[in-house]
């Protein structure tokens, strides 16, 4: 086995070719770029040479603290920038859509934060801006760089299951959604900012579901205005199922967040160690037993990485080796069409109380 895990190590592996690294700017200097983006990129030996944000006192402080050169005082004068070749944006959703097309038309590549629309007109939109200009573009859905779930993808890739039949996702936490003030006024929000995330792993499993049915709940005296509480169901055309649920309302104390992928040839099970511990985290478990290559029962495989930050040097590599290489990034904009087209229909779902066919 020691062989074996070498091959899905190797592909797990988180690592930026100097041949690879270009420029980048940042727009946004919120929590997420202070204390993942940064963190990662510094990890990967990558040139930050700017941020810029609506809160300049903030990008100040970010620049400050992290060693950046220069604080831009708009993101015309980021786009401005000659040595900006690639533009990490880490905004609200509402505002992307705009500093997406500014970026296309400067001629710069884009790592966009998730979600980078709410509506599949403006995803389709937007992608087809991108490939028109020949402007490299990404979705920073860094969970299918996370190694548990990277390792447990290329097992299934390389047929250690057999044929997929399910996929299964659990998560009840509990979330303390006031240090997000932007999240009290949003109607849609546990599957448009975080089981999203489990929704595009789904996806990349096990391709585009025949249908899907899901359900959304609050609680009494909750923060925000949204949905807090999900489950969601897929059904396949082949006969294959899936399951996200998703609960950030745990009062027990008792976290977990659990994952268990089957197939006709084995199985593999797993935890999330995000959200043990959210934002710190702890490494992911995982375990696999495959009748395809004869592991004998559970097999632990191990995982050295973390979801944050680690996972964030694979959405920029990612698109930084497209740059180079013209490889397509493993979440680009183009792919992440369906997974904006999964949520609204997620969300049409919850809203009619019907299973919605796609």
């Amino acid at each position: 086995m020691i062989d074996l895990f070498r091959e899905i190590s190797d592909y797990c592996r988180l690592f930026v070719p100097e041949e690879h690294k270009r420029p980048i700017a940042i727009v946004g200097a919120g929590g997420i770029v202070d204390g993942q983006h940064l963190v990662a990129y510094k990890l990967a030996g990558l040139e930050v040479v700017g941020i810029t944000d609506v809160d300049l006192d903030r990008a100040r402080d970010v620049a400050t603290r992290h060693g950046i050169g220069r604080v831009y005082g708009s993101l015309a004068e980021l786009l401005a920038d000659d040595r900006v070749e690639v533009v990490d944006i880490a905004v609200p959703v509402e505002q992307q859509a705009a500093i997406f097309r500014a970026a296309v038309a400067a001629g710069k590549h884009i790592l966009a934060q998730k979600p980078f629309t709410v509506d599949p007109e403006t995803a389709r939109e937007l992608a087809s801006l991108a490939a028109s200009a020949g402007v490299v573009a990404a979705v920073n859905q860094q969970l299918r760089f996370d190694e548990g779930i990277a390792a447990a993808h290329r097992m299934v890739e390389l047929g250690w299951l057999g044929t997929l039949t399910s996929f299964t996702l659990s998560v009840n936490v509990f979330t303390d959604w006031k240090q997000w003030e932007w999240a009290k006024e949003m109607q849609r929000l546990e599957v448009m900012v975080h089981s999203i995330h489990y929704h595009d792993v789904v996806r990349w499993f096990l391709g585009e579901p025949s249908s899907v049915h899901a359900d959304g709940g609050r609680v009494p005296g909750q923060f925000p205005i949204g949905e807090t509480r999900t489950t969601s169901s897929y059904r396949f055309a082949g006969g294959a199922s899936a399951l996200v649920f998703a609960n950030h309302m745990n009062p027990g104390g008792d976290d977990t967040a659990e994952f268990r992928i089957e197939g006709t040839g084995g199985a593999i099970r797993g935890t999330l160690g995000l959200m043990y511990d959210y934002p710190t985290g702890r490494p992911d478990t995982l375990e696999v037993t495959s009748s395809v290559v004869g592991t004998d029962g559970w097999m632990p495989y191990p995982v050295t990485q973390r979801w944050f930050p680690h996972a964030f040097i694979g959405t920029m590599g990612s698109v930084l080796e497209a740059i180079a290489t013209g490889s397509p990034p493993r979440t680009a904009v183009s792919d992440n069409v369906k997974t904006v087209e999964l949520v609204a229909a997620l969300y049409r779902s919850m809203e009619s109380e019907e299973v919605v066919r796609l």
